[in-house]
């Protein structure tokens, strides 16, 4: 029941903030890429660069971890690297990160409980942390358009193995906007537009089309 004296305009605690959430980026490596089928392999590109870029505009804290990089499935995205180069890369042997002593501190350094989870592949290296963070109490909202599965049906079912357990499902674009929530917080307006001209596709060429028909302040 809705007590309506007690209804103020205020954000719902379930929504991402610059300072509530951590970002989880796992395994979006060369040879990992090459057995994703369960949708275009660019466009995953293109989201997870979005995603990483979107953290780091709102001083989203970010976790990077690959797996056997130099064994088997090669360096991280350099796009991914070369967005902070001090940010150390967590090479692993374990499929799911949290069996990783080095990458759960790094996920506890942070000090957040809202966690943002995108890698390859969905149905291993996204469900292994996803599920272990939840066991432990953690909030976690899976990226599905960052993440890939070797199928679709992989994808799919991994996703929904996750939601069952408690993750919520989003997509880049969604994290971006629910960080930014406000058109008028002028300090990020310039960079989350530029942002999504460059990597929002459809929506990106949207908002340079009112940039330059209406002005350069159209909202996003």
């Amino acid at each position: 029941m809705v007590d309506i004296a007690e209804v103020t305009a205020a954000p719902s605690p379930d929504l991402l903030t610059p300072d509530n959430c951590a970002l989880l980026l796992v395994d979006h490596q060369p040879q990992m890429f090459f057995a994703t089928g369960s949708g275009d392999r660019t466009a995953i590109i293109n989201a997870t660069v979005g995603l990483a870029k979107a953290a780091r505009v709102f001083g989203v804290p970010t976790v990077l971890s690959t797996v056997a990089a130099e064994s088997f499935s090669g360096p991280l995205l350099p796009q991914l690297a070369s967005l902070d180069p001090s940010n150390k890369i967590i090479d692993r042997t374990t499929m799911n990160a949290w069996e990783d002593e080095n990458f759960v501190e790094a996920v506890k350094a942070t000090g957040r409980t809202k966690l943002v989870i995108a890698g390859l592949w969905t149905e291993v290296c996204v469900v292994g942390p996803a599920l272990s963070a939840l066991s432990q109490g953690y909030e976690v909202y899976v990226v599905a358009d960052a993440s890939g599965g070797v199928s679709p049906e992989a994808h799919e079912h991994a996703l929904q193995r996750m939601l069952a357990a408690g993750a919520v499902p989003v997509t880049w674009v969604q994290v971006l906007l629910e960080l930014q929530r406000d058109w008028a917080r002028v300090e990020t307006y310039k960079t989350v537009t530029e942002l999504v001209k460059e990597h929002g596709g459809a929506y990106g060429i949207g908002i340079g089309y009112a940039q330059a028909v209406i002005g350069e302040h159209a909202a996003g």
